[in-house]
């Protein structure tokens, strides 16, 4: 029999044999990512990466489970698409801290935030929602892939910053389900190096102005699944060095 690893594909008496057990919460957005990526591309590696990582625990012995994901988020960036749907920091912080809270309600060990969508307000509405649901007396961690020393793990391209639905987000899609990638489109779009995090440290607070008119930034088109493969690889070893490090 298949071994279930995702909470919202078990019945309750299967739910409760994983009381104890640590959750991995995968986080991402509902947002534009390119003409060639869709619009759940933040989703769809979250839970992809979180997957790995909890078959990896499980494989040592440990108990672990993916919760359902948070596909609603702070996507302002993003706002001037079609499709792109975002939610106040407010909402994204309450709605996270709660979603941890009402794990410790029904019995698991901590969370682990495993998220994929990297805009600044996301972030800061991850880290305060963490520290919000620990002083509620949860364990809780969110291993921010966006600082050191977990960034340097993943890449130069997203090293550079240039990496929203560029070669790092292309490879990891291609690699979690390749048909979800417009391929006649991704090989077609021309390089865009312009850097979002030097954007955002000038004051940009859109992908136009950004520079990216069209969604993207970074080498779609230099994308591969083997190295979204590999990509996965060093998620999966950040988030499950983080639960093990929690409980």
């Amino acid at each position: 029999m298949t071994e279930r690893i995702f909470l919202d594909e078990l019945t309750y008496e299967e739910a409760s044999r994983l009381v104890g057990a640590v959750a991995l919460l995968p986080t991402g957005a509902t947002e534009a990512h390119g003409p060639h990526l869709p619009l759940g591309t933040d989703v769809i590696i979250s839970r992809t990466a979180a997957a790995r990582a909890c078959r990896r625990l499980r494989d040592e012995g440990a108990r672990a489970i993916v919760l359902p994901p948070i596909a609603y988020a702070v996507t302002e960036f993003a706002a001037g698409f079609d499709g792109t749907l975002s939610i106040p920091i407010e909402t994204a912080r309450a709605l996270v801290r709660d979603v941890i809270l009402a794990t410790k309600r029904a019995g698991f060990a901590g969370v682990v935030v495993c998220n994929a969508h990297l805009e600044p307000g996301n972030l800061q509405a991850l880290r305060e929602a963490v520290r919000e649901a620990e002083a509620a007396g949860a364990r809780a961690v969110f291993p921010d892939v966006t600082r050191k020393p977990h960034a340097l793990r993943l890449g130069d391209e997203f090293k550079s910053g240039a990496c929203h639905a560029g070669r790092y987000e292309t490879s990891l899609v291609l690699a979690a389900d390749e048909s979800l990638v417009r391929r006649d489109v991704q090989s077609a779009l021309a390089p865009n190096p312009s850097s979002l995090s030097v954007a955002i440290r000038e004051g940009k607070h859109s992908f136009e102005d950004a520079g990216g008119p069209q969604a993207y930034f970074g080498w779609p088109a230099d994308a591969t699944a083997a190295e979204g493969d590999a990509l996965y690889e060093e998620l999966a070893s950040i988030f499950a060095e983080a639960a093990r490090a929690l409980v």
